[in-house]
Formats: structure tokens, C-alpha cells, sequence
């Protein structure tokens, strides 16, 4: 397939500035990773430079191979880090942000798929931050109750999981272990373990999607409860990756936005650039009213 040429509202720079640098320097000596970079996410600058973080756990393998991920996928052999929950509480305490996002490698290899670390390490944070808003971003633990409960019970305040791409694209898109049902099971899951948690998802654009197939999409997350959704330009991460079928005008990005604000989503976070974690502080509070 041809490149297709970036259009004039995709335009990213590279990260500066003072606030980069600092949350920059924090994170190596806690030895932590970053979707940001690991991801190559286009806002990196944007987000750091405002004190907005991803911080990815379980290492930076991933067990499963989605064509459209930058992230290094191999086996991770059931490695895991037991001191990396303790890091990123003291980490989050000394970044002094108010809102984290929590995410990780999928990590098949595990028995848990790795909910242990993520409770202990929402838990860590909870500790060293007690007023922080805590974010994670899940992989599927292959619908897993167990897991799921586990993660559920550590006590974060919003509870992610990614759908990424209609159902029709999913077998092209993503690893052959993920599933569009399954990612919804995902997400019913969260809510009938606490209904109270906050639920949120991701949709990627430009993959070669219909409208009619992004609006079944968004309908079909709110029909297991999902709160939050955000949806962006799928940017391919490099020559190996997935091409991009069609760039995505914004003002189709705005119509979106306001479907998705009919069908009853909290928020809709809806541009070329956003992504499931962009700015996810900002928008929480700007639409959750903390007692």
C-alpha cells in the first residue's frame, strides 16, 4: 500500500523544556518505563511538559505482537520485578501529580497475566499519595475473574481497557490471543465486580473503519457500562508496522465526539492526537466532581 502524506493537523514536536526534563530524570532513577516512550506517543512533550505520566510496568516485553504497537513484543520468560511497585509509589509521591496512569505489556507468561503487581503497586501509590486519582490501563488477563478482581479490589478510581479497532479490523489489527468480544467482556467484568469504578476505553482511527462501524463500536461499549472514551489518528510507528488507510479530518473527530456525548459517555476525549491517556487527568476533573 502507498504512504499516504500527513496532513497539516498532524504535527507533533519534539520534547523540551524545564518540567520535561525533571519528570525525565525522576523516572530513570526509579529505573521506571513509559508507554510515552516505549510507544512512541506523539504527545510526549505535550504530557510530560504539563507533568502528565504513563508509567508502564511488567517490564517492556510484550507477550503479544499487535501490528499497530510500537512496544517490543517477544517472551518476557515470567520475569517480573517485585521491587517496582515500591518505585513508582515513591516515584509518583516525587513527581507530586494528582492524577497517574498506571499501564502495562501484556504479559501472558504470568500466571495472573500480572495482577498481583498492579494491585500492590495502585496500593504503594495509595500509600506514599493518598489523595492521588489513580488511572490503570489494562491488558484482557484473558478474562480472567480472578485477575480482574484482584486488580478491582486494589482500589483505583478508573479502570481502562483498549478496544482499539471496529470488530471487523480487529483480526487484522491486533494479536490473534486479543478479541473484540473479549475486550468488552473485559470491561463488563470491571463493572460487575464495582459497578462505582470508572470504566474507559480507546479507539483507534483510520485503520480503514466505517462510520457506521465507529458508532456499533461506541454503542457497544456503552452497552457494558463504559464510562470514559477516547478516540485518535492512528499513527503508524514505523515501516513495520500497520499503514494508515486514511487520515481523519478533526471536524469528523468533533461529530464523533458529540455521538459519543449523546450515547451517554461521561467524556469523549475526540482529535487526531489523542490518545487513551492524553491529558486523562484534566479531563477527569474537569468532568468528575471530587467530594
Amino acid at each position: 500500500m502507498q504512504n499516504i502524506r500527513k496532513p497539516e493537523w498532524i504535527r507533533t514536536r519534539m520534547p523540551s523544556g524545564e518540567e520535561y526534563v525533571r519528570v525525565r530524570v525522576i523516572l530513570k532513577r526509579y529505573k521506571l518505563n513509559t508507554v510515552c516512550e516505549d510507544a512512541l506517543c506523539p504527545n510526549l512533550s505535550n504530557c510530560w511538559g504539563s507533568g502528565t505520566v504513563t508509567i508502564m510496568i511488567l517490564g517492556n516485553i510484550c507477550s503479544r505482537a499487535c501490528r499497530f504497537c510500537a512496544v517490543r513484543s517477544g517472551d518476557p520468560g515470567g520475569k517480573i520485578d517485585l521491587d517496582e511497585p515500591r518505585r513508582v509509589g515513591l516515584a509518583v509521591r516525587e513527581l507530586g501529580l494528582k492524577y497517574v496512569v498506571i499501564t502495562s505489556v501484556t504479559r501472558d507468561d504470568l500466571p495472573d497475566g500480572g495482577a498481583s503487581i498492579y494491585a500492590e503497586t495502585v496500593r504503594e501509590i495509595k500509600k506514599n499519595n493518598r489523595d492521588v486519582i489513580v488511572e490503570i490501563l489494562i491488558p484482557d488477563f484473558n478474562n480472567s475473574r480472578e485477575s480482574i478482581r484482584t486488580i478491582v479490589e486494589s482500589g483505583p478510581e478508573v479502570i481502562g481497557h483498549n478496544i482499539e479497532t471496529v470488530e471487523r479490523l480487529t483480526p487484522l489489527v491486533r494479536d490473534p490471543r486479543a478479541g473484540y468480544w473479549k475486550s468488552l467482556k473485559t470491561l463488563k467484568m470491571v463493572k460487575e465486580e464495582n459497578p462505582n469504578i470508572y470504566t474507559k476505553s480507546s479507539l483507534m482511527l483510520g485503520l480503514g473503519e466505517t462510520r457506521e462501524e465507529v458508532i456499533r463500536t461506541m454503542r457497544d461499549l456503552r452497552n457494558v457500562g463504559v464510562d470514559f472514551l477516547t478516540l485518535g489518528q492512528y499513527l503508524r510507528p514505523t515501516k513495520k508496522h500497520i499503514p494508515v488507510v486514511e487520515y481523519i479530518a478533526p471536524e469528523t473527530f468533533n461529530e464523533y465526539k458529540k455521538i459519543g456525548e449523546e450515547l451517554g459517555f461521561i467524556y469523549v476525549a475526540s482529535g487526531p492526537l489523542v490518545r487513551s491517556s492524553y491529558l486523562a487527568g484534566e479531563y477527569y476533573f474537569r468532568n468528575i466532581k471530587i467530594a
